[in-house]
């Protein structure tokens, strides 16, 4: 779990400072490292959804073809 905070804290700093350097803005800057690892988050979380369907059809597959030979 620290890990995990741990990386939470460098993406919040590290979308801050690309918003703050692109725009000059604090505010730009707090809304981005806020938004952006939300949506990353999110985004995250669907693609573990699909990477598992995907396992479990190469599992079940690979399941299949044992039985078959």
């Amino acid at each position: 779990m620290s890990k995990t905070l741990s990386f939470a804290c460098i993406h919040f700093c590290v979308a801050f400072l690309v918003g703050y350097v692109m725009t000059g803005s604090l505010w730009v800057g707090g809304a981005l490292a806020l938004v952006e690892p939300a949506c990353n988050t999110v985004a995250f979380h669907l693609h573990e959804k699909v990477w598992k369907r995907i396992e479990r059809r190469r599992a079940e597959n690979a399941s299949a073809n044992a039985l078959a030979t």
